[in-house]
């Protein structure tokens, strides 16, 4: 197989990753119809480039958070169906780190979309 067919196969693995977890995990819609939102507000503000790098780095570290925290679960899942104090530190940790992510977006976005609100 050739080094661009593997690139090619590496990325439909990866964008079958998405779909799959944006079927299956009800925070990820939220967190994408999120993202929706706050895309279509960048271009009814028509907000700066640097803006733009702002809102969509937020984005990406959300989305990216909280697919690598469900990933997570899933696996705690397989290899310790039954309730453990570790797994659930596991999966707490997890939690925690997409709360963080989400509460940089939403201070990412008012730092961002105040400005252009009292314009």
């Amino acid at each position: 197989m050739s080094y661009l067919n593997k690139r090619k196969n590496a990325i439909l693995i990866a964008l079958s990753g998405i779909f799959q977890a944006l079927k299956t995990e009800s925070h990820l819609k939220l967190h994408f119809i999120a993202a929706v939102f706050v895309i279509g507000f960048g271009f009814w503000f028509n907000v700066s480039k640097t803006d733009w790098v702002i809102l969509l780095l937020s984005i990406t570290l959300v989305i990216s958070s909280e697919m690598f925290n469900s990933a997570l679960e899933k696996l705690c899942d397989l290899i310790m169906p039954e309730k453990h104090p570790k797994i659930k530190y596991i999966k707490d940790v997890a939690a925690g780190a997409v709360l963080i992510s989400c509460i940089f977006a939403l201070i990412a976005g008012f730092i961002v979309f105040v400005p252009y609100l009292n314009k």
